[in-house]
């Protein structure tokens, strides 16, 4: 059964550019590392701090092992750099969800 990982971001409203930086840059990595990026999605209309990004695998596991190879990636090690230095995320939720089938 295949997972996908939905994370709800909280980010400050006069960091969205930094933001959108970032995740540019999850575009590559994700892949790279092993994830099914189905993307990431900035506000556009409605609460101007309020981002996701959906990624899916096969399963746990595989989602374990991703976890466990973006730990040694430099790129996305940097990223995660990026993102305290500049303090633009505020919060984020991750939740793991299943997609309904017949």
């Amino acid at each position: 059964m295949s997972v996908t990982v939905f994370i709800r971001y909280q980010l400050d409203p006069f960091k969205r550019a930094q933001f959108e930086e970032y995740s540019k840059r999850w575009l590559t990595i994700i892949p790279k590392c092993g994830g099914d990026l189905i993307g990431y999605f900035m506000p556009h209309e409605g609460a101007n701090n309020i981002a996701f990004a959906l990624i899916t695998f096969e399963s746990l596991a595989a989602y374990e092992a991703y976890r466990a190879r973006l730990r040694g990636d430099a790129e996305g090690m940097a990223n995660f750099g990026f993102a305290e230095e500049h303090k633009f995320i505020l919060a984020e939720e991750r939740t793991f969800l299943r997609k309904v089938v017949l």
